[in-house]
């Protein structure tokens, strides 16, 4: 029996930042819960760190409000980074000078960063631990002899082949 989990979202198109830059950070909150994620993001020494935060809270707003407004039963504490991913967007093209009046090209990359939380299931969560309070009462099962083990193991060495001496050269 699982439940329809609802997933919130939020965007941040056009961001002046490279979407490889961007994806260091955000694999960084990928799976996290967000309580913790906003802490990562936090003490982050990348650039695009304080941006990553910002469409961060945003979807954890998007979250509060849309389950009041539809009222949804969501734990705002239960969430987390279920998505978290930087698409390229469109580049500028530049021109830089260059020696003997010539002009290097070069691109401004762009990102649209988005970031998708949902909540996570406690049922799942029950059913791991009954699985292992169940497991962990049965009593275990004896291991095959020993023996039969030995003896596959001397089996399968071979003996080390013998090196020729090498020849002498002729004078």
């Amino acid at each position: 029996m699982q439940l329809d989990t609802r997933e919130f979202r939020a965007e941040a198109k056009f961001q002046r930042v490279s979407p490889q830059k961007a994806r260091l950070v955000l694999d960084l909150i990928k799976g996290r819960r967000v309580e913790e994620a906003l802490n990562t993001v936090a003490f982050t020494k990348k650039s695009v760190a304080p941006l990553v935060e910002k469409v961060l809270r945003s979807a954890l707003q998007n979250a509060n409000y849309l389950s009041q407004e539809q009222g949804l039963d969501v734990d705002v504490d239960n969430l987390y980074v279920k998505n978290a991913i930087a698409n390229e967007g469109p580049r500028m093209k530049r021109i830089r000078p260059a020696p003997m009046g010539r002009a290097y090209r070069y691109q401004r990359r762009l990102a649209h960063i988005i970031i998708s939380v949902a909540e996570r299931s406690q049922e799942g969560l029950v059913q791991k631990v009954d699985a292992e309070a169940s497991a962990a009462t049965k009593p275990a099962k004896k291991k095959a002899p020993a023996k039969k083990a030995a003896a596959k193991k001397t089996a399968t060495k071979k003996p080390a082949a013998k090196k020729t001496p090498a020849k002498k050269a002729a004078k």
